[in-house]
């Protein structure tokens, strides 16, 4: 027999017990840990660590990317892009395919449609942006999944989703056989997964790796790292627009919590290029090879104060390891 809730049974500090006792029975972390926990996790290969170069728009700059990373020796595993799929060429897509397959690099691309380019007015508004990557209307959402689909038939296995039913509908359709079993779902920033239970639901939805806010702490970090088994993919230093946060000196601790876990660098003080195109090539190359030098100045930190922390070998670092 159900048990009888009484309005106000619980409240105060018995509530709170009572609710952390909740998240605890549904195998959540009761709240955010005081003391650091070091994650237990690896990716399969058993590296702690990798690292994602973001908005990579396009096979130049991925060139750039690449061309930048070997005369730095810096390792690079994961390549995203931002302005979507629907905004390459079906050549633009296969060379891009081609130059990670011949790396080693995981090419990421941004599902094209989002709220942010619809006809709607919310997402640009101070309190609607949150939404910016949501799918509105189900037309949206056919065009997202054709997206995908396009992209997958041009050899594409990684795609960004930042629109929660999305998640559902290609986690559903890989399960099904209808996409390719090794297809990537990459939770996006602009979907936010601030919390444990959040993290938990996208993982639940077929999420493959969880990119979190740029302004969580480690103790939050460490509670969503708590509830998933997915790598988590982490911006060291954010772009202005997304708050601008810079904290190379916390990258031995967010290995060391987070594991297994994507170190992302973009630029701080730099235009944005979404969507980008040929009017914008420059400035995409340009801070396309400065991303890589902010991964080695944050790779020598890591270097520096947690040695022994292990990463996937890359081809772009393969010469004798990151340069100092």
């Amino acid at each position: 027999m159900a048990a009888v809730w009484e309005m106000g049974a619980t409240s105060g500090p018995d509530g709170i017990a009572a609710t952390r006792r909740v998240l605890a029975s549904l195998g959540l972390p009761a709240g955010d840990p005081g003391e650091l926990p070091s994650s237990p996790l690896r990716f399969a290969d058993g590296a702690q660590w990798r690292v994602e170069i973001p908005s990579v728009e396009g096979p130049a700059a991925l060139r750039a990317v690449l061309d930048e990373a070997s005369a730095r020796r810096v390792p690079v595993h994961r390549v995203s892009q931002g302005s979507g799929l629907m905004m390459l060429t079906a050549g633009e897509t296969a060379e891009m395919v081609e130059l990670g397959r011949t790396w080693g690099v995981e090419v990421s691309l941004f599902v094209g449609p989002r709220a942010a380019w619809d006809v709607g007015v919310q997402a640009t508004t101070p309190s609607g942006r949150v939404a910016s990557g949501s799918l509105r209307g189900a037309d949206q959402v056919v065009y997202a999944v054709e997206d995908v689909r396009r992209g997958c038939e041009r050899g594409v296995r990684s795609v960004l989703v930042a629109d929660l039913g999305l998640l559902y509908v290609l986690g559903t359709m890989r399960a099904r056989g209808e996409l390719p079993e090794d297809l990537v779902l990459k939770i996006s920033s602009s979907l936010p997964v601030c919390n444990p239970a959040t993290a938990r639901v996208v993982e639940d939805l077929g999420a493959t790796t969880i990119n979190l806010p740029v302004d969580l702490s480690l103790a939050q970090i460490a509670a969503i790292r708590a509830a998933v088994s997915v790598p988590l993919d982490v911006y060291v230093e954010a772009a202005d627009d997304f708050g601008g946060v810079v904290r190379h000196y916390e990258i031995p601790d967010l290995v060391r919590v987070a594991a297994p876990v994507h170190l992302k660098f973009t630029v701080r003080n730099a235009p944005g290029i979404y969507p980008s195109g040929g009017h914008l090539a420059a400035v995409a190359e340009a801070t396309a090879r400065e991303r890589v030098r902010r991964a080695e100045l944050g790779l020598s930190i890591l270097e520096r104060y947690y040695p022994g922390a292990s990463a996937t070998p890359a081809a772009t670092a393969k010469a004798s390891g990151t340069r100092r």
